[in-house]
């Protein structure tokens, strides 16, 4: 396992490469929550994430003759950046697999920072699948593999990160009781961890997931790495099936809690970064500050920072993010009604069903032939979602039948 000194030895080789990311208190946060809230702007690093600085140490310390023969790496995409700044710079030659899911941003960013040096394949719905093909390729070509968070040199550069924190707050003056730090496969905060319980084991470091690919708690609970059969891959930056094996170990030694967010939530989150502080974040990004809210009660009048692990947001999901945002707080619902197969229908579900303040966002109706209802998918917006219970009263009177898409992930997928 690594150690402080692996991630000073680190920095000494980092400092001229990355971004000294500011670390900013935020007043907006600070306010809302009844604490001292800092961010650490890792989505104003170099390649818009910290991914850079593990990807970066981790191929400057590789032999001459192992440099010459090229690296692998597998990557939901910051890896992947990082990977294709650091091979550019050095004049290496690069294979990077990705998921098929991988938002198009992220790809045209790899493409962008590794250029000539860098060859990209596609394969797989997950990181682990891609990640699978990609060892297999190191094997077949001879080529090193640059593991995203099961590497010690890996995870001596992303700790890189907890060095600059606590030598900007020394600076300042500021003393920290809690770090939130995001999680996917534990690169992270296996190096965040294992600095800042050596310079000040007082701070409680706070490891953040995605609800839905909670693989460092699933490991916790098993006391060690498992696979999760099924993830979330919203957050793409930490939706990791299985954690790495050394960093579970770290994360064990070192971590004091994990505390999940809900997708939604982090879609909130970062509408809200965006909109209130002008903050462009991903949804990893924006997982540590999602879990303030989780943990509001935990946080008053302590000093807390929020590690922003990166910026690389896909405009083109906004409208999901917005979407996963409104139904997380209660305001969109979506069901499927029967409905009467005659003129004025729709009208009478408007006028007895909805509020004043209600919207219908979308109604697809499915008529049959010879028959008296028919199935309507329909997605109703609240102007107040404490009227939810008359809605569903309103709703059950109309069609006992109805089905409610809340909690039924299956049929949402395939309606929705």
């Amino acid at each position: 396992m690594i150690t402080a000194k692996d991630v000073v030895r680190a920095y000494g080789v980092l400092k001229d490469v990355v971004e000294r990311t500011p670390l900013d208190f935020d007043r907006y946060l600070s306010e809302k929550y009844g604490a001292t809230v800092y961010l650490k702007r890792e989505n104003m690093q170099k390649v818009r994430s910290f991914k850079i600085r593990g990807a970066y140490y981790a191929i400057h310390e590789l032999t001459e003759e192992e440099k010459k023969r090229g690296v692998v790496c597998a990557s939901a995409g910051n890896h992947a950046q990082g990977v294709a700044f650091t091979c550019h710079e050095m004049k290496i030659p690069a294979t990077i697999f990705m998921p098929v899911t991988t938002p198009q941003q992220k790809i045209g960013q790899v493409k962008f920072f590794g250029g000539p040096f860098v060859t990209i394949k596609l394969v797989g719905d997950t990181f682990d699948a891609s990640a699978q093909a990609a060892q297999e390729f190191t094997k077949a070509e001879g080529m090193t593999f640059i593991d995203p968070f099961d590497n010690a040199n890996v995870q001596a550069g992303q700790g890189t990160v907890a060095y600059e924190i606590y030598e900007q707050a020394q600076e300042d003056g500021v003393v920290f009781d809690q770090i939130f730090v995001p999680v996917g496969g534990g690169g992270l905060i296996s190096g965040v961890s294992t600095y800042i319980k050596d310079v000040a084991p007082e701070i409680e470091v706070v490891g953040v997931e995605a609800s839905g690919a909670r693989s460092m708690r699933a490991a916790f609970d098993k006391g060690r790495p498992v696979k999760l059969e099924k993830i979330d891959k919203f957050a793409d930056g930490i939706a990791v099936q299985r954690v790495g094996d050394t960093t579970y170990e770290v994360a064990r030694r070192h971590v004091d809690k994990l505390v999940g967010v809900d997708e939604g939530l982090i879609s909130e989150t970062l509408i809200d970064m965006y909109s209130k502080q002008g903050i462009i974040a991903e949804p990893a990004g924006a997982a540590s500050i999602a879990a303030l809210e989780v943990m509001k009660d935990d946080i008053k009048g302590k000093t807390v920072v929020c590690i922003i692990s990166g910026g690389n947001n896909d405009i083109n999901r906004m409208q999901e993010m917005e979407e996963r945002a409104l139904i997380y707080d209660g305001v969109k619902h979506y069901f499927v009604v029967n409905f009467p197969q005659r003129p004025g229908a729709l009208r009478e579900f408007v006028n007895n069903i909805l509020g004043p303040n209600d919207d219908i966002t979308r109604f697809e109706y499915i008529k049959r032939a010879n028959k008296g209802t028919g199935p309507v998918l329909i997605g109703i917006t609240l102007g107040d979602k404490n009227d939810y219970p008359t809605l569903i009263s309103r709703l059950s009177e109309f069609d006992p039948s109805y089905i409610n898409l809340h909690g039924n992930e299956s049929l949402y997928n395939l309606l929705v």
